[in-house]
């Protein structure tokens, strides 16, 4: 039997034309779960519908999705309508979804939504506890696969942005069982020989079971455990893990982990250049500014002429000193007057200015006698005149 030889296109034009061509692969209800999600810039809807066994690939165009009422996320279980048919220029077969409902929550989602709020409870995802990215690290410890484009990524553009960064691969197994403990136990490891300043835990896209080690919670519970800062840079800038809101700082995808992690290094030569600059010129000013002041301070009359202001002072004093004197002399000589009025008048009033016109006093026991009946006969008395004084007795 001789057999003529077809092309791939021809090929895979027959088969499609077999499925197209099938009634029940044309109006199709399939139930599953939404793994690798994608949302094209489009509005296209890339994702996979898998179930415990098997798997299919889906799309939903632009013109259908505008009817959806939510928006698919991996983990999501779903009910999807429409027709199976080939792609016939990568030979796939595939559901083109004209209609999509929510069909509960697949049970790894259901896991990573218990432990996010979980874990956000606790204080985990605060940003009171995120440390600061320290800004130019000398060594760069990265905790991925050892083969494979992220670690490669990760050095290319750590070394173009600063060639003299030192990059510490510590390579752990990023999916699969058991690839959480020894992630959790990287970092443990990282932390207690101190051989990094920054810590980078990353992998590349994938569907939720993939990233499925980045949610556990010994992962998450090393991380923020860590003394050393971490940016966690794993899967596509659409996908999130529990690592991301643990980690000091969350990266959209390994390349801008490192770009993230290692400034650049020739900005910063050329920032720190215009800075320099900048000082120069100010200092400039400055030094021209101050110039001009001390020019202006050394003409002026203080320095011209030091002594003016002390004289000027000391005429002051020399007025103030008169102006005193003046007012002391005439309060002296209006107190004097004063003074010898008061004099007067008490001398005036005085009872030795009587005794100068012949009459005395007559005291007996340091007091003055007003009335005879005050004596006794044979009693001593004191008379007191204007020159002196006498005793004598009364008879």
């Amino acid at each position: 039997m001789k057999y003529q030889a077809i092309t791939v296109s021809e090929l895979n034009s027959y088969i499609k034309e077999k499925i197209v061509s099938d009634e029940i692969l044309a109006n199709v209800l399939v139930k599953g779960e939404v793994s690798n999600f994608k949302n094209h810039y489009t509005g296209h809807l890339y994702f996979t519908l898998k179930d415990e066994k098997s798997l299919i690939k889906c799309i939903m165009f632009k013109s259908y999705t505008e009817k959806l009422e939510f928006m698919p996320k991996d983990g999501m279980k779903v009910m999807v309508f429409g027709s199976v048919s080939v792609f016939e220029r990568d030979g796939i077969y595939q559901i083109y979804v004209k209609a999509m409902q929510e069909d509960g929550m697949g049970s790894l989602y259901k896991k990573y939504e218990e432990l996010k709020e979980k874990l956000e409870k606790e204080g985990l995802f605060d940003i009171s506890n995120k440390k600061n990215i320290p800004i130019v690290p000398k060594v760069i410890g990265v905790l991925t696969s050892q083969t494979g484009a992220v670690i490669r990524d990760i050095i290319n553009v750590s070394t173009r942005r600063n060639p003299n960064v030192n990059i510490k691969l510590l390579p752990v197994p990023v999916q699969g069982e058991g690839a959480a403990e020894k992630i959790a136990k990287g970092i443990e490891i990282m932390n207690e020989k101190q051989l990094a300043d920054v810590i980078i835990i990353a992998r590349g896209g994938g569907s939720i079971e993939d990233l499925w080690p980045f949610n556990e919670e010994c992962v998450a519970r090393a991380i923020y455990k860590s003394n050393l800062p971490i940016i966690s840079a794993v899967g596509h800038e659409t996908d999130f893990t529990i690592s991301d809101f643990v980690a000091d700082l969350r990266a959209p995808t390994p390349s801008a982990a490192a770009e993230l992690a290692v400034p650049d290094i020739f900005e910063l030569k050329n920032t720190i250049s215009v800075y320099q600059n900048r000082f120069r010129i100010l200092l400039k000013r400055k030094i021209e500014l101050m110039r001009l002041r001390y020019e202006k301070c050394m003409q002026s009359r203080t320095f011209k002429r030091p002594m003016q202001k002390i004289n000027d002072n000391l005429l002051k004093v020399d007025s103030y000193v008169k102006i005193m004197e003046n007012i002391i002399e005439k309060t002296m000589y209006t107190f004097k007057n004063q003074f010898i009025g008061v004099t007067t008048k008490l001398d005036s009033l005085s009872p030795l200015k009587t005794l100068t016109r012949g009459y005395c006093l007559v005291e007996t026991n340091n007091r003055i006698i007003k009335k005879a009946i005050e004596l006794k006969q044979n009693e001593e008395v004191k008379l007191r005149f204007t020159d002196g004084e006498r005793k004598a007795k009364i008879i």
